[in-house]
């Protein structure tokens, strides 16, 4: 059934990547991350790999080509970044791997991981873990959520109860022998782009097919999301975005 079909392609179909980040922001957080020519980039938790195809482009590939690997458990998310590589001319430079970001052990000069602790067992833990694959002398692109502004119970229990604020986060990081080179957060268009685009593709999708026998759970979890975060998270939860050295 085509509908069946189109359901499946637009989830994340009007979605640039995966988190609340503008294009003037992403450059800035690529010139932060100062990838070099010849460098190695790893993205662990990437989706489709927006941010690393453009992290490896912006190092180069002549004379000395950089060179990245994406490390993800979504087998479509992953076939998105495979057509996108070629796209750009990238695929001989940029390989997506099935995996779980934990158990990648191989370093790399530059490593993201953006809104994937959780598949460490949270962001301490992916703050020590993440030390052990950036070599010395790199560079770790870390975003991870904290609270704006204190939580109620129910949005708590959206987020988990080990998120913390921004200075605890910052803290985190320090503790653990990171120096943090830049801090910056989401802002609300960011935020507000993020969640809209997240929805688009299933509303879409629901406008052309409203009689489908699946219009109504997904019309009844698009509903949901957005009381959620209209209602709930928005203004509450934040997206910090830290380029860490050591």
């Amino acid at each position: 059934m085509q509908s069946t079909d189109d359901l499946a392609a637009s989830r994340y179909a009007r979605m640039r990547w995966n988190t609340p980040l503008s294009e003037e922001h992403a450059a800035l957080l690529l010139q932060r991350l100062d990838v070099r020519p010849g460098a190695r980039v790893l993205d662990l938790g990437c989706g489709w790999g927006e941010l690393l195809l453009r992290a490896v482009a912006a190092g180069g590939v002549a004379p000395v080509a950089t060179r990245g690997v994406g490390v993800d458990t979504d087998d479509a998310a992953l076939a998105r970044g495979r057509r996108l590589a070629a796209g750009r001319s990238l695929n001989r430079h940029v390989a997506f791997v099935m995996g779980e970001a934990a158990a990648w052990q191989e370093p790399a000069d530059r490593v993201l991981c953006i809104g994937a602790a959780h598949a460490f067992g949270g962001t301490g833990a992916a703050l020590d873990a993440l030390a052990t694959v950036v070599r010395p002398g790199g560079r770790l692109l870390f975003g991870e959520a904290y609270w704006e502004r204190p939580p109620t119970t129910e949005v708590e229990q959206i987020f988990g109860t080990e998120v913390t604020d921004l200075p605890g986060l910052v803290e985190a990081a320090r503790e653990r022998g990171w120096r943090v080179l830049h801090v910056s957060t989401a802002d609300q268009r960011e935020w507000d782009d993020f969640e809209s685009t997240w929805l688009a593709g299933r509303q879409e999708w629901l406008l052309r097919y409203p009689e489908d026998p699946r219009a109504a759970g997904v019309r009844a979890e698009l509903d949901d999301r957005l009381r959620q975060y209209v209602g709930g998270y928005r203004g509450v939860i934040g997206l910090a975005y830290l380029v860490l050295g050591r």
